[in-house]
């Protein structure tokens, strides 16, 4: 499907669904924007896309394969970015995913490509179809619009990450070994991949020295420090949590093997318990005493009994005494 959205500077109007066949008509005025968003399309509608604007044949490559990170090319008269968007199902195998996001930026016009719904793009083309607000600044502005609704969505993601991890933290002390475990390695797997999405886009839009990897008009600069601002919030929280859940990870490793180690010295301690036990039974089961004769045995048992209980509270004492117990 293939949407057109054109904002006409001089009338201060917006068209709709415009022939891209008069291309150079649209564009003939600086001032004007035109905004193909092309969603779901085969490679038919791209190379006929790429043939209208002439984009590099490696450009579309890109657009028709999943690119896994972030990124900006520049070509003669345009810009190429890869950007995404992610999606997280908590009670999905997959918990978080992405949707990938291809843009071509030129001087006055925006091409945005993607294969899955994205709800910011519906909703910045809801609204150019209500009003001028996101296409009369400027092609740089609108990218701006769409990359920091994308950002957007990354918060209640990260803030539902911060509450299972303070919930994994309380369960830790209560449930089983297997299901811990297997809930921090999900959580470090999302964290990786929102770190391998947040990181690339943040250098995509880092400003050094003063310059952008891309043209922007002066009056949205401090949009787009504010966009970065976000990027570096977010990948500042990945890091943050990161660590909580290694940390965490590391507690309960460390309880585990406080645990196993208690386990160990009580069954040492038995162990240290029945040994000479076992030894005096087995003395005394070998009729050693049998030359005292028949009536000797009831006193030999007493005797065996009370040197058994005798050693077992001996060696508790002992036991205690050194806190062993």
């Amino acid at each position: 499907m293939i949407k057109t959205y054109f904002y006409n500077h001089s009338e201060q109007k917006m068209y709709h669904d415009v022939d891209l066949s008069k291309k150079d008509e649209w564009l003939k005025s600086p001032e004007d924007l035109l905004w193909i968003d092309l969603y779901d399309v085969g490679n038919n509608e791209l190379q006929y896309i790429a043939k209208i604007f002439d984009f590099h044949p490696l450009a579309i490559e890109d657009c028709l394969h999943v690119s896994p990170r972030a990124k900006v090319d520049k070509y003669d008269d345009y810009y190429f970015f890869v950007f995404h968007a992610l999606r997280y199902n908590e009670e999905s195998d997959d918990e978080i995913t992405t949707v990938e996001l291809n843009v071509f930026l030129g001087p006055n016009y925006i091409v945005t490509i993607h294969k899955s719904p994205m709800n910011t793009i519906g909703r910045i083309a809801a609204m150019c179809h209500r009003n001028i607000s996101y296409l009369n600044r400027g092609p740089d502005y609108l990218l701006y619009a769409i990359v920091d609704g994308i950002t957007d969505e990354y918060f209640p993601i990260m803030d539902r990450i911060s509450v299972r991890i303070d919930e994994l933290e309380d369960e830790i002390f209560e449930h089983r070994m297997e299901e811990i475990t297997e809930e921090f390695l999900a959580l470090k797997r999302t964290i990786i991949l929102i770190r391998r999405v947040i990181l690339p886009q943040k250098r995509i839009f880092a400003n050094v020295n003063g310059r952008y990897s891309f043209d922007i008009s002066e009056e949205n600069v401090p949009f787009y420090s504010d966009l970065t601002d976000h990027l570096e919030r977010i990948a500042d929280s990945t890091e943050t949590f990161r660590d909580l859940v290694n940390g965490a990870l590391d507690t309960y490793y460390t309880i585990i093997s406080a645990k196993t180690t208690e386990t160990m010295r009580v069954l040492t301690i038995i162990s240290t318990i029945i040994l000479p036990l076992t030894f005096i039974t087995g003395l005394f089961g070998m009729n050693t005493f049998s030359w005292l004769g028949p009536g000797a045995e009831p006193y030999m048992l007493i005797i065996a009994l009370v040197v058994m209980i005798g050693m077992t509270f001996a060696m508790l004492h002992i036991f205690r005494k050194r806190k062993w117990l």
